[in-house]
């Protein structure tokens, strides 16, 4: 019997990725988006997974504002932290294993090397601190669950700070990005092919990251999509990404994490897949998914 597998969240970057290249496998999903279910609503969880027969599920849906959760902290506990145990307790009615996204902003930033899954969290706003409870409730619930920690996801199906980069140069002589700032990002399709071995047959629980390799700032990240854009003949208006600090943005409310790279050496140990340097990553997503848009 074919083992079926769950995405909360399909709506959004990371889960209709994960929706699409499984499926595109053979494997057997079903995608929830927030208007099939709303992570919220704790009673409409238990009933709609109650009524599924499923073996794994991941849970992508979340409050992901930074600055919004910073305003509005009873929500973000409730999406972030309590819907988290609501879901984890419906995956063990069913002896399935939930798998739950988290984020590398359960970390305060000070450390300057990657961080580690034995690295103590220590979140410095509500969106991190909101999340890391997530990770709590999910292992209250059961051991067997695992949070998977990303960072900077960018992929085809929502519009990430890649695209807002590019869109930026093709229209402006100028884009600015933050120098100040550190993390490696996560492409949605490789999250998609290293996140598949943990579903069913790895021993790990607890906690995994997953994200390339290397890390970068804001403006390194924006300067490398930019490179690859040029290369793949987009007509770019600006060529260079100038620098910003953290402090220059009035709009940001929440503090963030100046440095959040993270090891990967546990997720390519358990399941055999070394993620790729983010570089590589940038450069396909744009080569595949925007130098199309402009034939030569």
């Amino acid at each position: 019997m074919a083992r079926r597998i769950v995405i909360i969240g399909s709506g959004g970057r990371l889960g209709a990725a994960l929706l699409r290249e499984w499926q595109a496998l053979g494997d057997e999903v079903i995608g929830l988006n927030h208007a099939q279910l709303d992570i919220g609503d704790f009673a409409q969880v238990r009933e709609k997974l109650g009524a599924l027969d499923f073996h794994a599920l991941v849970n992508c849906a979340a409050q992901t504002n930074v600055d919004r959760c910073e305003k509005e902290p009873a929500e973000a506990r409730r999406l972030n932290s309590e819907a988290v145990a609501a879901i984890a307790d419906a995956c063990s009615r069913q002896r399935a294993r939930c798998l739950h996204i988290s984020t590398d902003y359960v970390f305060d930033g000070e450390k300057r090397e990657p961080y580690t899954e034995q690295d103590e969290a220590r979140p410095i706003s509500i969106y991190g601190q909101s999340k890391l409870d997530g990770e709590h409730a999910l292992h209250a619930v059961a051991d067997r669950h695992l949070a998977v920690r990303v960072s900077w996801v960018f992929g085809p199906d929502r519009p990430s700070f890649v695209d807002q980069i590019l869109q930026r140069a093709l229209a402006e002589e100028t884009v600015a990005a933050i120098a100040d700032k550190i993390a490696t990002p996560t492409y949605t399709l490789d999250a998609a092919r290293l996140l598949r071995p943990l579903l069913f047959d790895q021993p790990a629980d607890g906690v995994m990251h997953l994200c390339s390799t290397g890390s970068c700032t804001w403006q390194q990240y924006g300067q490398h999509a930019l490179d690859c854009a040029h290369a793949a003949g987009l007509p770019l208006k600006a060529r260079t990404v100038a620098p910003q600090r953290m402090s220059d943005i009035p709009a940001f409310i929440a503090r963030r994490p100046v440095y959040t790279a993270m090891s990967t050496a546990l997720l390519a140990r358990t399941t055999g897949l070394a993620p790729r340097p983010w570089q590589e990553a940038v450069e396909e997503y744009i080569r595949t998914h925007w130098a199309p848009r402009f034939p030569r």
